[in-house]
């Protein structure tokens, strides 16, 4: 079973304010949990968060800055 989090660990582990995750479940962006009243967020649901919108370095040739200038 997957540890929940609550809204202000997600944040926290994000970095964020709690404004921003709480984004994310108002537009449905993110799977959570309703606990009774209670929103939860599973910890493989903010790694596959972070995973998807991770943006990695592009190669760009030296060659195609040199002709630019």
């Amino acid at each position: 079973m997957d540890r929940l989090l609550t809204v202000d660990q997600v944040a926290e582990l994000l970095g964020t304010s709690v404004r921003f995750p709480r984004r994310l479940i108002e537009e449905r962006r993110i799977p959570f949990v309703k606990v009774g009243r209670h929103v939860r967020i599973a910890e493989t649901v903010v790694a596959a968060f972070i995973a998807e919108h991770t943006v990695h370095p592009v190669q760009i040739r030296r060659t195609a800055l040199r002709r630019a200038a």
